[in-house]
């Protein structure tokens, strides 16, 4: 069980990371830095869309129009630091035989 949530831990990790350099690439191509007409960036940019989307598509259908601020990576943002710094913790002491 401990083996399962420290791969889950780590998973949690990766996505954060994931998420952050979506957003500073999504900044980077806003501000016109790079642009997505290079082969790489952009397939940088479809990978990594491809894996936040469907974090994001429920949150946006909840979360009021901004116009061209987009606030979900933000709140997945907040909901995983909840996840990692609150319900890991307690799952890990369930674990170990102990109470929540």
């Amino acid at each position: 069980m401990i083996l399962i949530l420290d791969i889950l831990q780590i998973l949690l990790n990766v996505l954060w990371w994931i998420i952050i350099v979506q957003a500073i690439l999504s900044w980077l191509i806003a501000f016109n830095v790079i642009n997505t007409y290079n082969e790489f960036v952009g397939s940088i940019w479809r990978a990594l869309r491809t894996l936040t989307e469907p974090l994001y598509r429920p949150i946006r259908r909840i979360l009021p129009d901004f116009g061209g601020l987009d606030l979900s990576p933000m709140v997945v943002l907040v909901i995983l630091l909840i996840i990692q710094q609150a319900v890991m913790p307690a799952l890990y002491r369930v674990a170990m035989g102990g109470s929540i």
